[in-house]
């Protein structure tokens, strides 16, 4: 085994670095590298308002559902307030504990919080994301806007939380893996 100063990293692999057959003479597929690439790079507050953009935008698209206004907002506003509760009672937490709120940098956390809202969830703050965009769903009654939160899902799962659970897996190890085996990775 190579010292991992030594470790070529065309010959690393994951489920998005793979060699993608002959013709790349076994080199990585470009298309998976530059996949995996956009881990950790584009903070997730990011990826909600572009999403949330491509959702109003594929609601110009489609006549909406017919729901009254007011309980649109009303439901709008009970889901966006439930996000706030949860994005802030994870940021709350990560403050008392003194760790890293950056989600760009999770090699950075100090340490393991499991307390508070975090015995519910272990991504608060992913989890008050999702509901925004349900929030924004609600208001725009669109059934094609409702389609992006799936990707939504599915985007902050494959670049952002799985590169944050191998950090934190090679920082806290046998904690966090029993963490992980308590709590659900949204809800």
């Amino acid at each position: 085994m190579l010292p991992n100063h030594a470790i070529d990293s065309d010959t690393v692999r994951s489920p998005l670095r793979a060699p993608c057959g002959a013709r790349h003479r076994g080199r990585l597929c470009p298309t998976l590298f530059a996949m995996a690439s956009l881990e950790l790079k584009v903070p997730p507050p990011a990826v909600a308002l572009l999403f949330g953009l491509f959702m109003w935008l594929a609601s110009s698209l489609v006549s909406p559902v017919k729901v009254p206004f007011t309980l649109r907002v009303a439901v709008a506003v009970v889901l966006a307030s439930v996000g706030v509760v949860f994005g802030l009672a994870g940021i709350v937490s990560f403050r008392r504990a003194r760790t890293t709120i950056n989600p760009t940098k999770p090699s950075a956390t100090s340490s393991l919080v499991t307390s508070g809202v975090f015995r519910f969830t272990r991504n608060p703050m992913y989890l008050s994301l999702l509901l925004y965009l349900l929030a924004w769903v609600a208001y725009l009654s669109s059934w094609l806007a409702f389609l992006f939160l799936p990707a939504f899902v599915l985007y902050i799962n494959q670049f952002q939380i799985k590169p944050e659970e191998r950090a934190l897996s090679s920082l806290f190890g046998p904690e966090y893996a029993s963490y992980k085996g308590k709590v659900r990775r949204w809800l």
